[in-house]
């Protein structure tokens, strides 16, 4: 074995021992996201949402406290904070949640926590991927394990740039972390390869064009699949809460979501946002495959799927414009979606053979 052949054995070697030490720090920032969730339900904002009624909604509004100044003796009326996560019955219009920490100190600092621990772990991750390309010389997705490594790095990376551009999206934490390490430990234990080249038709620069765009395309999907999915939890919720019913054993977390408005708002410009890049997928995917196979359509189980999946993308986002087809039929076409795009990597690529089987498992 020459000096070449060992430097990137080494080098493969060590993107597994980052692999495995980011899951473990995930690990750390899963169990910090459920303690500032727990901490966020005894928070005082949780109780007090939970016991509003309609009768005391409507007098919190018009309550005025006395208080007096610390100068001169005098007193002066102030309105009283008014903090609403449910309407009155009978009502949809319901602010939001005040997050995954429920509005608590001790929530906050594990939220803080968690949100550091993920940072360590994010850049743990992409230590693996950059040094998984220097083994192997070449992009780092080049089949099913990689795919899935980077797949998963990109999610965290796109929830983490949502945070630096300060937008309220620490509840995505623990959906997000959570999945991050079912898709790493079934990369590890199921889908992982050996670094090895690759067969001569991926031997293009449209792999890094091509699968880049479909690992970003699909990691904001996902966020805003996850999205969708709370958003069918919420809007049960306040469904329940403007019949006047019991809100249910969970209604404290739903209660500190971002309301149902807000999270099928954000859902949707998350997926319109990235349905263009999703359909430059698919066209520079069949660019790539004329240069290689001779043909931009063969009509390959991969091909079909990607098709199908922005076949269904284009009805939800056609759906949100059309009355009838707004809230939950939209969001359960949204989710539809998602599937298909899942099954077009997880199913096409094990179950069905195709020109794409060289990815491998």
């Amino acid at each position: 074995m020459n000096l070449a052949a060992e430097t990137n054995e080494s080098l493969a070697q060590f993107s597994n021992v980052l692999i495995y030490s980011a899951m473990a720090v995930y690990t750390l920032a899963f169990l910090a996201h459920i303690a500032e969730w727990v901490f966020g339900s005894r928070s005082a904002v949780g109780r007090t949402a939970a016991a509003i009624t309609a009768d005391s909604a409507a007098s919190t509004a018009s309550t005025k406290v006395t208080v007096r100044a610390a100068q001169g003796g005098g007193t002066a009326v102030l309105e009283r904070p008014k903090v609403v996560t449910r309407s009155a019955a009978g009502t949809r219009d319901v602010p939001d949640g005040p997050g995954a920490a429920g509005g608590t100190e001790q929530g906050d600092l594990y939220g803080r926590i968690a949100v550091g621990l993920t940072v360590l772990a994010f850049l743990m991750h992409v230590g693996a991927v950059l040094t998984r390309a220097l083994s192997v010389q070449r992009a780092p997705w080049g089949n099913m394990y990689e795919f899935s490594t980077t797949f998963a790095m990109v999610a965290v990376g796109a929830y983490l740039t949502l945070l630096v551009l300060k937008k309220n999206v620490r509840w995505i934490g623990l959906p997000l972390v959570t999945t991050v390490l079912l898709d790493l430990g079934l990369a590890v234990s199921v889908l992982y390869t050996d670094s090895a080249q690759l067969v001569p038709a991926l031997h293009s620069y449209w792999l890094w064009i091509h699968v880049s765009c479909a690992i970003i395309s699909g990691a904001c999907l996902y966020i805003g699949a996850v999205s969708t999915l709370l958003y069918l939890f919420r809007d049960r919720h306040e469904e329940k809460l403007a019949k006047g019913e019991e809100p249910g054993r969970f209604g404290s977390v739903l209660e500190r979501l971002p309301a149902a408005a807000t999270l099928d708002k954000f859902a949707y410009r998350i997926n319109a946002t990235v349905f263009p890049l999703w359909t430059f997928t698919i066209i520079a995917g069949a660019i790539w495959a004329e240069a290689a196979w001779g043909r931009y359509w063969g009509w390959d189980p991969k091909e079909v799927w990607s098709f199908i999946t922005w076949v269904a993308y284009a009805c939800y986002l056609h759906a949100r414009a059309t009355a009838g087809w707004k809230g939950r039929k939209a969001a359960y076409l949204a989710l539809i979606a998602f599937g298909c795009y899942l099954f077009n990597y997880y199913g096409v690529n094990i179950f069905i053979t195709g020109k794409h089987s060289y990815a491998g498992v």
